[in-house]
């Protein structure tokens, strides 16, 4: 569970690394914060905008919606630091600079390939980017 938490207390810190478990936890904890704010929605009468429905896009957002949605801006637009930080301490991780979430740009190919870099295992023992958070030392033959 602290692991869920750490991008957050690690606001804004984009040096170092983050283990995998790190960051799933926290796009865990952001999956979740979104299903409340769904059902939050849903519960003051935006359920067609949930939906998508054109006729919805005529209907002013006023009281409670709108509270609802200023909050949901408010928590995703301070959220974005530290998701920002979390993914470029991942790639770290797997000893990639940080740059390469700029991949997500194109569409498809770049995204499947930064999942992947998600998926893959940290690099064993340290590497340029600071010690391993798995804390385990390199295999070395006797």
């Amino acid at each position: 569970m602290e692991l869920m938490f750490q991008p957050i207390r690690k606001y804004a810190d984009f040096s170092g690394r983050a283990r995998r478990k790190e960051f799933w936890l926290f796009a865990l904890l952001i999956f979740l914060i979104e299903i409340v704010f769904m059902a939050l929605i849903s519960a003051v009468g935006g359920q067609d905008l949930l939906m998508g429905y054109p006729a919805s896009a005529n209907v002013p957002m006023s009281g409670p919606l709108m509270a609802v949605a200023l909050l949901h801006f408010a928590v995703m637009l301070a959220l974005l630091v530290p998701s920002l930080a979390v993914t470029f301490r991942r790639l770290h991780d797997t000893n990639r600079k940080g740059w390469w979430i700029l991949l997500g740009f194109i569409p498809l190919i770049g995204q499947l390939v930064l999942f992947i870099f998600y998926l893959l295992d940290g690099t064993p023992g340290p590497n340029r980017f600071g010690p391993d958070p798995k804390e385990r030392s390199e295999l070395r033959p006797v």
